[in-house]
């Protein structure tokens, strides 16, 4: 009786990452903590928000990303602060900070960081997501209106908003809400946006003159 040999057991293969793509794979080669960093450069080659010399305010900024490419365009004359509820541990340049902390419940140093005088507020807040999606747009659009009220504390004349919010009921409220503090509003979505997410960003341009 003849035997075959035995074959050797195939080892097992590393679990492939569902959500690695090609944004994923560019940021990591590009030294980007995230791949969300193309969101906002697709927004910046759109509407150009910020400029050199602005000061910059980055609410949700975990894990950096915004953070790093809005000091590229601001160049060191400007200055980016970030705020989120998570620690942003990235090497940062000297014209960008972050600060772990809650624009809802703020502590000494948010309310110091909170102050009038920015060009641009961006915001790329999200909720723990639940499946839900009328549960989670309505969060959203929590996050959102906190966002804008933010914006419309901190930022100057003619200042601009970048704001992530989840399409639901809600939503055309919150564009009201923008055109209400601003002269000009767009609803933009980044190609780099999964196709399956329910984003879009709302973008507004030239602050009304404060009351």
């Amino acid at each position: 009786m003849k035997f075959r040999p035995l074959k050797d057991k195939p080892k097992d293969k590393k679990p492939k990452n569902t959500w690695e793509d090609h944004y994923t794979r560019k940021a990591k080669k590009e030294d980007y903590p995230a791949r969300s960093v193309y969101k906002l450069q697709e927004i910046q080659r759109k509407f150009t928000l910020i400029k050199k010399g602005d000061r910059v305010l980055d609410l949700g900024c975990y894990p950096g990303s915004w953070l790093l490419y809005a000091a590229e365009l601001t160049g060191a004359g400007g200055h980016v602060c970030g705020i989120d509820l998570k620690q942003t541990s990235i090497a940062l340049p000297p014209h960008a900070r972050a600060f772990a902390g809650d624009i809802l419940e703020p502590n000494e140093t948010v309310t110091e960081i909170l102050k009038p005088g920015y060009h641009v507020v961006l915001s790329d807040m999200a909720p723990a997501t639940t499946g839900m999606k009328d549960v989670d747009a309505a969060r959203s659009f929590e996050l959102s209106s906190m966002a804008l009220a933010v914006a419309e504390k901190v930022l100057v004349q003619g200042g601009s908003f970048a704001c992530k919010i989840f399409q639901g009921e809600d939503m055309e409220s919150f564009v009201e809400n923008v055109r209400a503090v601003f002269e000009k509003h767009r609803l933009f979505k980044p190609e780099s946006c999964r196709k399956q997410s329910k984003e879009i960003y709302i973008i507004g341009l030239d602050k009304k003159q404060s009351l």
